[in-house]
Protein backbone atom coordinates (compact mmCIF):
# COMPACT_ATOMS: atom_id res chain seq x y z
CA UNK A 1 0.00 0.00 0.00
CA UNK A 2 1.25 3.34 -1.33
CA UNK A 3 1.33 6.25 1.93
CA UNK A 4 -0.36 9.51 0.81
CA UNK A 5 2.85 12.64 1.43
CA UNK A 6 1.49 15.53 2.54
CA UNK A 7 4.91 17.97 2.06
CA UNK A 8 3.40 20.94 4.36
CA UNK A 9 7.05 22.05 5.48
CA UNK A 10 6.67 25.73 5.71
CA UNK A 11 2.78 26.52 5.03
CA UNK A 12 1.48 28.97 7.15
CA UNK A 13 -1.15 27.89 9.46
CA UNK A 14 -3.84 26.39 9.21
CA UNK A 15 -3.30 25.48 5.47
CA UNK A 16 -1.47 22.30 6.57
CA UNK A 17 -3.89 21.76 9.17
CA UNK A 18 -6.79 21.81 6.05
CA UNK A 19 -4.99 19.80 3.60
CA UNK A 20 -4.43 16.60 6.38
CA UNK A 21 -8.04 16.50 6.94
CA UNK A 22 -9.32 16.85 2.97
CA UNK A 23 -6.98 14.06 2.48
CA UNK A 24 -8.27 12.17 5.32
CA UNK A 25 -11.60 12.39 4.36
CA UNK A 26 -10.69 11.35 0.89
CA UNK A 27 -8.36 8.14 1.33
CA UNK A 28 -8.73 4.88 1.95
CA UNK A 29 -9.74 3.36 5.26
CA UNK A 30 -6.69 1.13 5.10
CA UNK A 31 -4.54 3.82 3.41
CA UNK A 32 -2.13 6.01 5.23
CA UNK A 33 -1.07 9.69 5.28
CA UNK A 34 2.56 10.85 5.57
CA UNK A 35 2.77 14.42 6.58
CA UNK A 36 6.05 16.41 6.52
CA UNK A 37 5.78 19.17 8.52
CA UNK A 38 8.71 22.15 10.40
CA UNK A 39 6.84 21.71 13.63
CA UNK A 40 5.12 19.53 15.58
CA UNK A 41 1.34 19.48 15.08
CA UNK A 42 0.13 19.47 18.43
CA UNK A 43 -3.55 20.50 17.44
CA UNK A 44 -3.59 18.20 14.94
CA UNK A 45 -2.82 15.09 17.38
CA UNK A 46 -5.89 15.54 19.37
CA UNK A 47 -8.16 15.93 16.14
CA UNK A 48 -6.49 11.98 15.06
CA UNK A 49 -7.59 10.77 17.90
CA UNK A 50 -11.17 11.61 18.19
CA UNK A 51 -10.93 10.68 15.02
CA UNK A 52 -10.28 6.92 15.68
CA UNK A 53 -6.72 7.34 14.32
CA UNK A 54 -3.05 6.67 15.15
CA UNK A 55 -0.16 8.48 14.17
CA UNK A 56 4.04 8.04 14.96
CA UNK A 57 6.13 11.00 14.97
CA UNK A 58 9.93 10.73 13.85
CA UNK A 59 12.38 14.22 13.58
CA UNK A 60 14.42 14.47 10.90
CA UNK A 61 18.18 15.63 11.45
CA UNK A 62 17.36 18.45 8.62
CA UNK A 63 14.56 19.46 11.53
CA UNK A 64 11.66 18.22 9.52
CA UNK A 65 8.90 16.23 11.09
CA UNK A 66 7.63 13.01 9.74
CA UNK A 67 3.87 12.13 10.87
CA UNK A 68 2.47 8.81 9.77
CA UNK A 69 -0.97 8.77 10.31
CA UNK A 70 -2.82 5.34 10.48
CA UNK A 71 -5.75 3.02 11.13
CA UNK A 72 -5.32 2.36 15.14
CA UNK A 73 -5.24 -1.35 14.17
CA UNK A 74 -2.36 -0.68 11.57
CA UNK A 75 1.28 -1.92 12.44
CA UNK A 76 3.99 0.52 11.44
CA UNK A 77 6.84 -0.56 9.52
Amino acid sequence: MDDIVIDARWLEPPEPLERVLATLARRRRDQRVRLLLHREPYPLYDLLRQMGLAYDTQPSPDGTYVILIHPVDDRVS
